[in-house]
């Protein structure tokens, strides 16, 4: 079978892994060079770096039976172009969700609190002092620009273009700290120390990104966990999507 991958997660990896060893035609698009070389360890696979526009992906899906979606839990505005590729080129299409956690219970601990989106974390931020943790990626680094760049400590992966996001916003280059993740609960609580926080804000990426370390050190240090909630999504988990198809 002819299938059109897309996603540069750990989910994306391990479903082409799969997908591959069954003896599949699979083509991974990613849309960073991290993605790039999170596939790159994927024997069998082809694999295509770049953010794909409407038109692009129809021309893509039109060559191949399935196109599964397997891209990050918050990157809805792409989910939406795939379904809308996939109806309009007959393409059948699965979406491929990540496990999260604390979100899908419905409940939390006292120290970690939700909010509808980047911007309502900024607005209640507005209000508080002190060192404020970005682990949400450069795409939400705009709604905090309200906040004094001084207070703003970026976690980001190490490229250029992410330094150049954090840089336009005037965050001080002492500031921004460029590592790949994701991290273990003592480099949580070690950074949250060294950077003097006072707030963590970040997404919750469940177990694959690192957010019960994140909880973790949260709790130990008595820093609040600023959560932007997920989207509510239908989908297959990857076990579930391994079972079906292979």
């Amino acid at each position: 079978m002819r299938i059109l991958l897309f996603g540069g997660t750990t989910e994306g990896r391990v479903l082409s892994e799969n997908l591959a060893a069954r003896g599949d035609d699979v083509t991974v698009c990613v849309a960073t060079d991290y993605g790039r070389e999170e596939q790159a360890q994927v024997e069998g696979v082809t694999i295509l770096t770049g953010r794909k526009g409407p038109e692009e992906m129809r021309a893509l899906m039109a060559d191949h039976d399935l196109v599964v979606d397997a891209t990050h839990p918050y990157a809805t505005e792409v989910t939406a172009l795939l379904k809308e590729a996939a109806d309009a080129t007959g393409t059948e299409y699965v979406r491929v969700k990540r496990t999260l956690t604390t979100s899908e219970t419905g409940t939390s601990p006292a120290n970690i609190h939700y909010y509808g989106s980047a911007a309502d974390v900024a607005e209640a931020l507005t209000s508080t002092e002190g060192n404020v943790l970005l682990a949400t990626g450069t795409k939400e680094l705009g709604c905090f620009a309200g906040l004094s760049p001084e207070r703003l400590v970026p976690r980001v992966l190490p490229s250029a273009e992410n330094l150049a996001a954090c840089e336009a916003l005037g965050i001080p280059r002492r500031n921004i700290v460029a590592m790949q993740g994701p991290f273990s609960t003592d480099l949580n609580v070690a950074l949250l120390r060294q950077k003097d926080i006072r707030y963590f804000v970040t997404k919750d990426g469940g177990p694959t990104g690192g957010f019960p370390e994140k909880a973790e050190a949260s709790a130990q240090t008595g820093i609040p966990l600023l959560v932007i909630a997920p989207p509510d999504e239908e989908g297959l988990t990857v076990e579930e999507f391994l079972e079906a198809r292979l």
